[in-house]
């Protein structure tokens, strides 16, 4: 648990932030929870009226305001829409570390955070065990869309339909690479994030190959540790410094241009959180900072930086899903949607309501999946009725769980990621 110093800290900061919020209620128009609760708890509004009173809160009702807090998906469309600029998400990430300091951590995150994640290679091993004995436990649900389900009820995994642990992750196919580039092409990082490594490998060879193919030099540095946005969704600071430190040691004294994800979470965290919500030490905020400054989503960089431009020349049926990190942290939408364009045989037709969201949130489908679910149904829906045969999008988090959704309904539609159909349509 935090000191009591740190969390009288930590309090008076929450309190700074609070005094913006007018109670406008502007918030319930749009948050994708209350929509299917309509309970005031759950929307932003609720949630800030309670972190108002924290201090007297926790000691009444710990429980009941920690479990409240975690009812949220961090989609951030509250503060997206917020007519005061209040920065929602970060009020909340810093009220639910204020309660992890209180509190302290479950047995389970703690040996999942403090015992494997933030050991980088420890998390590489027992990954790369499991994929080796995870068909003993599950079997194939949807040969399109590549998802299984469990062979039997299991507690955590239920009646979920899901992408198993890769064959081979992404840090085995290419390990790492330190080229220059091409001509005047820019010479770029790459992080890959956890789940195009362990679940996703496909994504990361395409963005590699996408690159290769424009001139970029390439820097993939071995080493990479999760981007962090596991534990401080939990509160867990203290991992999340560690993770963030032994990532900045990676990146900080290479030489390159941009720092490129394909995770639209990584890219947020990473540009937004790695600052704001570090604590360790104060000297290596000019190098976040740095790094923060370089960071691109993929998209963004092949469309703003490269220039690639839509093609004349298209043939099948795409829709996108606007991942909510992209769309409402970063304020990118135009440039996915012009790299489809730009891909070979790929004609793109809008969903309704491409920028909801699809129900994920980490943590929050795994604590509630039954409202995860419901609001992921309703993007399926809206999938289903654009009448496209493949729905594209920009986050590994946003493709499992649109593939746990159409794998469920046997929808017959496949989900790619932006890059993979771009990298698709480039010569080999």
């Amino acid at each position: 648990m935090a000191d009591i110093n740190k969390l009288a800290q930590m309090l008076k900061e929450l309190d700074d932030q609070l005094v913006n919020c007018m109670r406008c209620g502007m918030c319930q128009a749009v948050c994708p929870l209350f929509k299917e609760t309509g309970r005031e708890f759950d929307v932003a509004r609720g949630k800030l009226a309670l972190l108002d009173g924290l201090a007297s809160e926790m000691i009444k009702d710990p429980e009941g305001v920690n479990e409240r807090l975690n009812r949220c998906l961090l989609c951030g469309t509250c503060a997206a829409n917020c007519p005061s600029g209040v920065k929602v998400s970060d009020i909340f990430l810093k009220g639910r570390a204020i309660m992890t300091g209180y509190l302290g951590l479950s047995p389970v995150k703690k040996a999942i955070f403090k015992g494997m994640l933030a050991n980088p290679k420890l998390f590489d091993t027992l990954l790369s065990f499991g994929s080796k004995f995870q068909g003993l436990f599950t079997k194939e649900a949807d040969a399109l869309l590549g998802s299984s389900c469990a062979r039997f009820n299991a507690p955590v995994i239920g009646d979920r339909h899901f992408k198993g642990l890769a064959k081979k992750p992404f840090h085995k196919i290419i390990p790492e690479m330190d080229t220059q580039p091409r001509g005047d092409a820019p010479r770029v990082a790459i992080f890959t994030g956890c789940a195009i490594d362990k679940i996703f490998p496909s994504v990361g060879e395409a963005a590699v190959k996408a690159l290769q193919h424009h001139g970029c030099g390439i820097f993939l540095p071995k080493g990479q540790a999760c981007c962090g946005i596991p534990v401080i969704s939990s509160g867990d600071r203290e991992t999340y410094d560690k993770l963030v430190r032994t990532n900045l040691e990676v990146y900080k004294n290479a030489e390159f241009d941009y720092l490129l994800t394909s995770c639209a979470t990584c890219t947020a965290t990473i540009k937004e959180l790695w600052s704001d919500m570090y604590g360790g030490y104060a000297g290596d905020k000019l190098d976040i900072e740095r790094i923060a400054e370089k960071t691109m989503d993929i998209s963004q960089f092949l469309v703003d930086v490269m220039g690639v431009e839509p093609s004349e020349v298209n043939g099948g049926d795409v829709t996108y899903h606007d991942p909510c990190h992209l769309r409402n942290s970063l304020k990118i939408t135009a440039q996915p949607r012009t790299l489809l364009k730009a891909s070979k045989g790929c004609s793109l037709k809008e969903m309704p309501e491409a920028a909801s969201c699809c129900g994920c949130g980490g943590s929050f489908n795994l604590n509630h999946y039954e409202l995860s679910q419901k609001i992921g149904n309703r993007k399926a829906d809206n999938i289903q009725a654009s009448g496209a045969k493949t729905v594209a999008t920009s986050c590994p988090a946003c493709m499992l769980q649109i593939t746990d959704m159409l794998s469920q309904r046997q929808a017959g539609v496949g989900v790619k990621h932006v890059i993979e159909l771009y990298a698709d349509g480039l010569p080999r």
